[in-house]
């Protein structure tokens, strides 16, 4: 057990906690603030906007326009990858999409679901003729790309997010209907039996030492199968839980690293089997860790449950930052920690530690503090959402990272407000409440209706509004629960 400076009672530790109230507020002001702009939620061509300063408008044509983030991320090697502002991202549209979901989840605000039924009905659109989805629109014709070789596992999995989100909310069956085409196309296409692992462009017998990412198999997991999982009818729901059981065979026996404790981010050829790569670090294995937790309490698999609970102690232990209250990035090639703060590795954190404290408020200890150093330096509070990263010397945003562009949009600050609300709903003993817009109460059941990922019981359910921009007389659908889990 990590030794303690200072011991603090776990009556003070559940009283320090941040409320749900707190991750409401944060919902509200910090995150909606800038995803309800109108810059943000008209659709630019077929998509929403992949691109907008950090203060929120679209990005101008004129190059000498460009607001200052976007010229700073163009002209330095290391981000100028992240900027193609001749493109729209379907993953980005996909995720902005899950983020609007979530946002009616929480609240229960009619808008916010019109924006993510919006987004859904243009994913559905985004489907080629093969029942694959493409990855990228041109912004000034409109034509569709990429090339189906050219499409990575990684991209299309993300793709999903928003359908799956929205058929979360609604179970509707159109919705579920592309979710499986684009599931199965991506299984069929992209995953290998002889290799046993998903590829990460279409699979061809050609292929030798193509790289084996680790994020290929758990983004099948994270983007869309363990939340959306619960959701389905039979026999997809039992299906997925078989598949989600052999994709953590797959991480496990290619990518785990006994001695170290976490997972490597490529298993391509040993050589790269190092600290410093791409992907090795704390925010990767620590999501593939509670994800393996997630998956065990899902499947009723003990073994998996064990498995990971004592690892992320040991990531949580080694990420810790005393001095500052803050989770550190990753250990560098020298093996010693890289302590800058990138924004979806402390949310992975913070959601893992979060996992934890359900079973053990102790964990409050570090997440009492890190959630702390999120509202006071992640935020951007003059014009909303999270900044991509802050240098640890001076806890001050890297402005060549603009704060969305085609790797970064809302999925993980969304998910972290999710987790932070229902995770502080148990933590204080209280129940919450959900919005869903379900059509009849035959819809309401423990095996098709829970709180995203994560289990817990039911108390009450109420039929509110009619929703007039759904048209299968769909209401406003209130679940309280308790005893998350």
């Amino acid at each position: 057990m990590r030794k303690r400076e200072k011991a603090y009672s776990i009556k003070e530790l559940v009283k320090n906690h941040p409320g749900p109230s707190v991750w409401l507020k944060h919902l509200e002001e910090d995150l909606m603030k800038f995803w309800t702009r109108k810059a943000a939620c008209n659709l630019d061509k077929g998509l929403f906007p992949t691109y907008r300063s950090n203060s929120g408008e679209l990005i101008s044509e004129n190059p000498a326009k460009y607001p200052k983030e976007i010229k700073a991320a163009l002209a330095d090697v290391n981000t100028a990858t992240l900027i193609d502002l001749d493109n729209n991202y379907v993953r980005a549209h996909s995720r902005q999409t899950f983020a609007y979901g979530i946002a009616f989840n929480m609240t229960g605000k009619k808008e916010y679901l019109k924006l993510c039924k919006l987004g859904a009905e243009a994913l559905m659109n985004a489907f080629d003729n093969e029942n694959g989805m493409f990855t990228k629109q041109n912004r000034k014709t409109g034509e569709w790309g990429d090339k189906s070789s050219q499409r990575t596992s990684q991209d299309l999995a993300y793709g999903i997010t928003g359908l799956g989100m929205y058929y979360y909310l609604t179970h509707d069956e159109n919705a579920l209907f592309k979710i499986m085409q684009a599931k199965e196309h991506i299984f069929k296409r992209y995953f290998s039996y002889g290799r046993g692992y998903f590829t990460w462009h279409p699979k061809t017998k050609e292929q030798t030492k193509v790289p084996i990412e680790i994020v290929a198999q758990i983004d099948q997991i994270s983007a869309y199968m363990i939340w959306l999982a619960p959701a389905l009818p039979e026999p997809y729901q039992s299906e997925w839980k078989e598949w989600l059981k052999k994709i953590v065979f797959i991480i496990i026996t290619r990518f785990y690293s006994e001695r170290y404790g976490f997972f490597w981010g490529k298993s391509t050829t040993s050589d790269i089997k190092q600290l410093g790569t791409a992907h090795t670090d704390f925010g990767h294995s620590v999501k593939t860790m509670w994800l393996i937790y997630q998956i065990g309490i899902l499947t009723n698999e003990i073994s998996f449950v064990n498995f990971a609970r004592e690892k992320i102690d040991k990531i949580l232990h080694n990420a810790y930052v005393e001095e500052t209250g803050s989770w550190a990035k990753c250990f560098n090639a020298d093996a010693e920690r890289d302590v800058d703060k990138e924004w979806w590795g402390l949310a992975e954190l913070d959601q893992a530690c979060a996992i934890l404290a359900l079973n053990d408020p102790s964990y409050l200890e570090y997440l009492n503090n890190t959630y702390k150093y999120w509202f006071d330096y992640m935020v951007d509070k003059k014009h909303g959402e999270i900044w991509h990263m802050v240098h640890a010397k001076d806890n001050k945003p890297d402005m060549k990272f603009p704060k969305i562009h085609s790797w970064k949009t809302c999925l993980h600050s969304f998910e972290h407000a999710l987790f932070g609300y229902l995770t502080a709903s148990e933590i204080k003993g209280e129940e919450f409440k959900l919005y869903y817009a379900f059509k009849s109460e035959k819809e309401i059941a423990f095996d098709r209706v829970n709180p995203y990922l994560f289990r817990a019981n039911i108390t009450d359910c109420k039929f509110l509004d009619p929703i007039p921009f759904m048209e299968n007389g769909n209401k406003v659908t209130c679940v309280t629960f308790y005893s998350l889990h």
